[in-house]
């Protein structure tokens, strides 16, 4: 196997802000991994929320290079396992070289990734959201016309919330999700969930600092609308501390470590009755098109992050209308330009 690093900055359309940090560019690591004449793509982006860097990651994968061009790559779930014991504090990364090792394996195969894990398209697919990051409402509402859509995932977090969603609802009929990144307190949760069940949002993410878990008992308790974990839902290890407390849990392929513990992670959600939901970060199509073949098993998806680019690096799978039509190349579907 070998393994070939291909840094990118990506650029957004438009400056993107939520309640703690705003940037107009985008760092993020694309991995190719080669065996028997096939290449495997995967993609992980620099977070400084979680101290996660591209030079960070190059850095960790250029020691471990020598051991990875050694190995023999097999199936995802055996490489996956190697990753857990071997970069077992970098998930990020862990995330990008599943991903590619994922995507080998159903070229491998010949057949798209979906089809690898026995799962099927079906019509209840779900849609993915547009979001809409914290700006001026003039320049919110531009950005809804710009591109009109029939779900928008509206990031919170500051004084005037509730009149942002007012004013918001005024020009477009679509479904509304709120996410406060970690803004908001208890009782505002409470208050705004009542107030905003009304304007027609459809739920609520991650209204409470990730360390508050236990506080969102009560919120759970008294919220007009459902709830959703997103930096409360990192790990495996996480979903189980989310029942009683969450309603949906999001699911970051770079949070969790890829595409294989993610699955379990959605296995998990199914047998405590949670519904589940992919989240992304602003990446590449490498990263993107890799979530949609997890869609036949969720209820929600948030895949927007290419959309938001004006210079994305990679092709993959299509969205039009927040629909995304079904993967039909062997992987998942993604290919550099480059």
């Amino acid at each position: 196997m070998h393994l070939h690093l291909h840094p990118f900055d990506l650029k957004l359309q438009h400056t993107f802000t939520i309640s703690r940090e705003s940037h107009d560019v985008q760092s993020s690591l694309v991995v190719k991994l080669q065996q028997d004449g096939i290449s495997g793509l995967g993609e992980a982006t620099a977070n400084p929320y979680y101290g996660v860097t591209v030079d960070k990651m190059i850095a960790r994968l250029d020691a471990l290079m020598p051991e990875l061009n050694r190995m023999e790559l097999d199936r995802p779930e055996i490489f996956e396992a190697w990753l857990q014991t071997h970069l077992s504090d970098e998930p990020f990364i862990r995330c990008a070289l599943d991903m590619a090792a994922n995507d080998w394996y159903a070229k491998k195969e010949g057949r798209p990734l979906y089809k690898v894990w026995d799962t099927f398209w079906h019509q209840e697919i779900p849609l993915t959201n547009y979001t809409i990051g914290i700006a001026s409402v003039e320049e919110m509402v531009h950005k809804m016309k710009e591109t009109p859509w029939p779900i928008y995932k509206i990031k919170l977090g500051t004084d005037r919330d509730l009149d942002i969603i007012e004013a918001l609802r005024q020009h477009t009929d679509a479904v509304f999700r709120v996410d406060a990144n970690c803004a908001w307190s208890v009782q505002q949760t409470v208050e705004f969930s009542r107030d905003l069940k009304k304007m027609g949002v459809e739920f609520i993410e991650q209204p409470l600092p990730a360390e508050h878990l236990e506080m969102m008992e009560e919120v759970y308790a008294k919220s007009a609308l459902p709830l959703a974990a997103d930096e409360s839902c990192r790990i495996e290890s996480d979903v189980e501390k989310c029942a009683g407390k969450f309603h949906i849990i999001n699911i970051k392929l770079a949070k969790c470590g890829g595409l294989t513990p993610a699955r379990r992670m959605i296995a998990q959600a199914r047998r405590l009755r949670l519904k589940t939901m992919v989240g992304c970060m602003t990446e590449s199509s490498v990263g993107i098109s890799a979530i949609a073949h997890l869609l036949p098993q969720l209820d929600y998806v948030d895949m927007d992050g290419a959309l938001l680019l004006s210079n994305d690096p990679a092709s993959g799978v299509v969205i039009e209308n927040g629909k995304i039509l079904e993967p039909t190349d062997p992987g998942t579907s993604a290919t550099l330009k480059m």
